[in-house]
Parts: C-alpha cells; sequence; structure tokens
C-alpha cells in the first residue's frame, strides 16, 4: 500500500463497496458512504472556523460516530489533530495545551476538566455541533504533505510530565500498514473496541479499520456483558482486549454461556501478557489470545504471527513486521549484543514517530541511525522472537498508559505534610503495575496515607492515583542524589509479604 495522507484512507474502501457497514455504536450502524457523509460535514463546519492546514485540533471526546468522523475530517483538512484524554484534569490538560499550542478545540461533555476556562481566546467547538457542517461546501481538500504532522498524542517521560508524540501522515501510514499486517485484517472483518479512543492505538485501530474496508464497533463505556453479547450478536472476529478486560473475563462467572465461535483471536495490548489469565479465557472460551507490543512513538513493534497460530507464545510479545528492524545493545555500554543476550531492546522503522515536544527531550529518544530506544529490558532470539523481562526507564504502566513517577512526586510534594517521597511501580494483576508511593512527612504530622492518596487523586487522572502510600524516616539515595527505587519497591514487597 502507497504511502498517503491519513484523509484519504477512507477513500479507497468507500470506492470498493459503499454500502458495507463501516461503524457500530449502540444500536446505529454508519456504512462507508454514510461516514464519508458525516467526515464531509464535520469537514465543513471545521473549516468555516477557520480549521486548514497548519491549524492544530485538539480533540478531548469519547467514543462517538462524530469522534471518528472528526478524526478524517482534520486530515482532509490538512490540520493537526491532538488527542487529550476525557480523564484529565485542569493541571493535565492545561500542560497538554501550553506544550502543543492548539489553534482549535473540539470537545463533548465527558472531559473531567473545563476545557473552556483553561484555553482563553482559542475557538471551543462542540462535538455535537460538527455534524450541523454542509457537506457541500468542503468538497475541496487542500494538498496535505506526507511529511505534515497529521497526529499528537502523549507519552510520558522519566523526569517529568507528559511529553507531545508528533507522528506525520507518512509515520502513520507505514503504522497502519504494519498493524492490518500484524491484526491479518481484511474486510471481512469485524473488531470490537471497548477502550477510550485518545491514544495511539485507539486512533491506528480506526485507521487499520477504514483502510481494509473492514467495520468496528465502538462502546461509549465499558460493560463486559455488553460487550460479550456484542460478540455474539455481531459476530465480531476480532476483539482487542488489555489486562482490565482480559481479567474481566477470566473471571466472568457465566463466560461459557456466550457464543463466541466467531472469535479469529483477542488481541491483548498494552500491557504484558499474564500467562495464566490467558489460558484461562482460552480454556473457557475457546478463543486464543494473540500477544502484541506497541509504543506511542513506534506504534507496532512486534505481534505474535497472525496466520501461524501454531507458534503463538504467550512468553513472547512476537516477532516485527515487515519494515521493522530491532536490535538489542548493552545496558552499559550501548554495544549491539548477540542474539538472546538481554539488553535494551531499540527498533527502527518508517513508522517511527517525527519526535517530540517539547524539543529538548529528542536528546535521548534515538541512538545513531534513528534507532528509537524503547527503555525495555528484553532480548530477541535468532527467530526474531522479542522478549521483554523489565524496563530501563522508570515508567509505571498502568492498563497501557504510561505514568510518570516525576508528575505524582511533584503533585505529592505541593501537600504541605511532605518533606519527601518518591514514587515507584509494584505488579498489579489488573492492571499490569500499579503506582506506590514512600514519602517522608514533616515532623509531628498526622497526615495519612489515605489522605495522600485522595489528594493526588483529586488532581490526576484516575489511573495515576497511587495503589498505596507508606511512611519512611529517609528515602534511600546515591550520592549524587538520585532515589534507589528498586531497594524501596523491594522493602514494600517484603513489607506486603509479612
Amino acid at each position: 500500500m502507497d504511502a498517503r495522507p491519513i484523509g484519504e484512507l477512507l477513500d479507497a474502501s468507500l470506492a470498493s463497496d459503499p454500502n458495507s457497514v463501516a461503524l457500530r455504536i449502540d444500536e446505529r450502524v454508519w456504512t462507508y458512504s454514510e461516514l464519508d457523509e458525516l467526515v464531509e460535514r464535520c469537514a465543513a463546519a471545521l473549516a468555516a472556523a477557520g480549521v486548514g492546514p497548519g491549524a492544530r485540533v485538539a480533540l478531548s471526546a469519547g467514543n462517538s460516530p462524530v469522534f471518528v468522523a472528526a478524526v478524517f475530517a482534520v486530515a482532509r483538512l490538512g490540520a493537526t489533530i491532538i488527542m487529550v484524554s476525557t480523564s484529565w484534569k485542569d493541571q493535565e490538560v492545561t500542560h497538554a495545551l501550553v506544550l502543543t499550542e492548539p489553534t482549535h478545540v473540539v470537545r463533548d461533555a465527558s472531559g473531567a476538566a473545563d476545557l473552556g476556562a483553561l484555553a482563553p481566546g482559542i475557538p471551543i467547538l462542540s462535538i455535537d455541533d460538527l455534524p450541523l457542517g454542509d457537506a457541500g461546501a468542503s468538497t475541496d481538500r487542500p494538498v496535505v504533505g506526507l511529511d505534515d504532522i497529521a497526529v499528537m498524542v502523549f507519552s510520558s517521560g522519566t523526569t517529568g510530565l507528559p511529553k507531545a508524540v508528533r507522528h506525520s501522515h507518512r509515520t502513520m501510514h507505514a503504522a497502519t500498514v504494519h498493524w492490518i499486517e500484524c491484526l491479518g485484517l481484511t474486510a471481512e472483518d469485524r473488531l470490537q473496541i471497548a477502550t477510550p479512543p485518545f491514544h495511539i492505538l485507539g486512533l491506528l485501530n480506526i485507521y487499520a479499520v477504514v483502510a481494509s474496508g473492514a467495520s468496528v464497533r465502538l462502546h461509549r463505556r465499558f460493560d463486559l456483558d455488553v460487550v460479550l453479547r456484542a460478540i455474539e450478536n455481531d459476530r465480531v472476529t476480532i476483539e482487542m482486549a488489555v489486562a482490565p478486560i482480559a481479567l474481566a473475563m477470566a473471571s466472568h462467572p457465566e463466560l461459557e454461556r456466550f457464543d463466541l465461535s466467531s472469535l479469529r483471536y483477542i488481541m491483548w495490548g498494552a500491557t504484558p501478557v499474564t500467562p495464566s489469565v490467558a489460558e484461562t479465557i482460552t480454556r473457557r472460551s475457546g478463543v486464543r489470545i494473540l500477544a502484541a507490543y506497541g509504543a506511542s512513538e513506534l506504534p507496532v513493534l512486534a505481534a505474535n504471527p497472525v496466520h501461524e497460530p501454531d507458534r503463538w507464545r504467550l512468553d513472547s510479545v512476537g516477532v516485527p513486521p515487515a519494515g521493522v528492524e530491532f536490535r538489542v545493545v548493552d545496558l552499559e555500554s550501548g554495544e549491539v549484543v548477540s542474539p538472546g543476550v538481554t539488553g535494551e531492546l531499540q527498533a527502527r522503522s518508517a513508522s517511527a514517530m517525527v519526535g517530540y515536544l517539547p524539543e529538548s527531550a529528542n536528546a535521548h529518544a534515538f541512538a545513531e541511525g534513528r534507532w528509537y530506544r524503547t527503555g525495555d529490558v528484553g532480548r530477541v532470539d535468532a527467530e526474531g522472537w522479542v522478549t521483554i523481562s523489565d524496563r530501563v526507564k522508570e515508567m509505571i504502566k498502568v492498563n497501557g498508559f504510561q505514568v510518570a513517577p516525576a508528575e505524582l512526586e511533584t503533585v505529592l510534594l505541593s501537600h504541605p505534610a511532605v518533606v519527601d517521597c518518591a514514587v515507584f511501580g509494584v505488579p498489579d494483576p489488573a492492571s499490569g503495575e500499579a503506582p506506590v508511593a514512600a514519602v517522608v512527612l514533616a515532623a509531628g504530622s498526622s497526615t495519612t496515607g489515605e489522605e495522600l492518596r485522595e489528594f493526588v487523586a483529586s488532581r490526576l487522572a484516575g489511573y495515576k492515583r497511587l495503589q498505596d502510600v507508606f511512611v519512611v524516616d529517609q528515602l534511600p539515595r546515591l550520592p549524587s542524589g538520585k532515589v534507589l527505587r528498586r531497594q524501596l519497591k523491594l522493602s514494600f514487597e517484603d513489607a506486603q509479604a509479612r
């Protein structure tokens, strides 16, 4: 598939079969023809508000047909779409807006933050008003360059607040092709997605479905019984899951009464597969788990080979698709190591991000030769199978979302009772990992861990909530001042085991 601007992905499927189903939400169905008309109406409304080449549109909304249409409408107009989570609160949204400098905001009523108050002077459009545009007013599309920035999503770093990951039309098209290959996606497939749409996987699923002429069922909120019934009723062929969804399926008391025979597999991404959970799902439903691995910066890194189910493994994220190269480097020297030797995983591909905002974050993002530093520790064997064992970075991955310890620490240190603190991740069967904080309190303070947990929860998104807070006399540090998080983690786990 030759590279093309993201706004054109819909064209081929529209021309091939305009009456095939593109989208299902609730009881409604949209054909490719109807979706295209909705895209045109949204594009007209956006153009009337001044959106065009060079504009940056911050989109903060939940799953809906207009959300999908807005994604393609912004691309058709040659503008950049900025994905802003509806779960973010004022502090997080303010950071995102300052970093990306949007020219327009499109929102629905589901956001935790008041975007209107946080973006003074920026045109604010309700997503409900976009379908009111005149479809005949936006038939002329601007010329869109493949290297123009198409998408910005957010990825946290180890030393501060989230960074904006910039993808061009070229890089996102390459990622879309890789994802279609890894899923074995055809026009006959019916996907189901119950996760929020604002991250890279949410966008990639939409792009891949439309580019391949398949159909997708989206859910406005997650309800496992509704999801399982939809598999039966729609004859869904691919179910997308992250750890909490997989865990809920494995523990559902009546999983066997649902007919899941239409599923080719359940794709597990965003967090490492828990073998016991995957095996329970397969034993109870007869459906296999296909593991995959990606990052906001390089969306498709590896997957189990979809057309060779006899080779699927639960202890490996799979092999890279055509067009993605892997290497492993020694953690100390940076020298490339032999197959099977553990080190930092690095990857190179046409789908790699253009770079971060702020620009200063790019200095360590790539090694020489545009090798993306994943920050993951693992190995690649002689046959190309990728296994992940740890992370170089100190990120905490909760339900597939990256949480920076420094962000939580900044909030904790703003509490008058906290003198010092350190946040680290511990294994969690439901979310993959969960944040825990060690805190040093001011002398005489009676502040409790629960009070500090609530303090953080009131200021940050739900997935950044602390699972636990424990008080220490002082934090273990190196002479350089660096906190020994691993030592804290071991102390916490020892205490929990007693």
